[in-house]
């Protein structure tokens, strides 16, 4: 018997910011549970890495010096909540338009998930 796929707390779009490090960015892509090389899961430290049963989001991420993509678990992720666009230069190619309000931005037309 296998265990229920975890539903993602975080949508494509959103703009997230990280719970320990001082990055942020928009969600470009989410994986159900963790999908990548054990190798770049154990480069993490013990002490803060996180559960491989939980979604892990795409990000196209900015810090005060750069901008990168990132791949983080859920439980690293809080909602930005500050309105502000990010930086990122690939956004334009998936989303148009930005909700501040939200902090949300949209897929540009055509784009699925």
């Amino acid at each position: 018997m296998t265990g229920a796929i975890p539903q993602a707390k975080f949508s494509i779009g959103q703009v997230v910011k990280h719970r320990l490090f001082p990055f942020r960015g928009v969600i470009f892509d989410v994986d159900p549970v963790f999908n990548n090389t054990e190798e770049w899961w154990l480069s993490i430290p013990e002490d803060i890495r996180p559960r491989k049963d939980q979604p892990y989001y795409h990000l196209f991420a900015e810090n005060e010096e750069t901008e990168y993509v990132a791949y983080v678990s859920e439980q690293n992720l809080l909602d930005d909540g500050s309105g502000e666009p990010v930086r990122h230069p690939q956004i334009r190619e998936f989303f148009e338009g930005f909700d501040s309000k939200n902090s949300q931005y949209r897929l540009r037309g055509g784009r699925k998930h």
